[in-house]
């Protein structure tokens, strides 16, 4: 059975890098050909202004590290668009990271599962996993 995932930003960051801290369930989510594995302009905003602000070393500019590793990794583009925002006044407060609440609100749009180990985006009412 296909999977439509969506990545949080960290999820991204260490597929890339080939990080151990992802666990093998969420590896073969996003390895898995049949699954559709999607990566938010949200994480790309996320990423450049991270780096922008020193925060985020990277190998190269940001649109080169990104293009790359989508392609690299078979990530279908999300965008972010405005019935995306009207399910941010339903969303409890739980925390206060914009970027998450822009990743729930399009897990909520498009019933996607995010792949994520924050425990504070799996306090939403999404379908989460790690």
């Amino acid at each position: 059975m296909s999977v439509r995932c969506l990545l949080d930003t960290c999820t991204f960051l260490w597929t890339l890098e080939g990080s151990r801290k992802l666990t093998s369930r969420v590896r073969r989510q996003i390895e898995n050909p049949e699954n559709r594995v999607l990566f938010s302009a949200v994480s790309a905003w996320e990423i450049a202004v991270k780096h922008a602000a020193g925060r985020l070393p990277l190998p190269g500019s940001v649109d080169d590290f990104i293009g790359e590793g989508r392609s690299g990794h078979g990530l279908e583009a999300l965008v972010f668009d405005a019935r995306c925002t009207y399910h941010l006044h339903r969303l409890p407060h739980v925390h206060r990271d914009p970027f998450d609440w822009m990743l729930i609100c399009q897990a909520i749009e498009h019933d996607l599962t995010i792949l994520t180990p924050d425990p504070m985006i799996r306090k939403y009412p999404i379908k989460t996993l790690w």
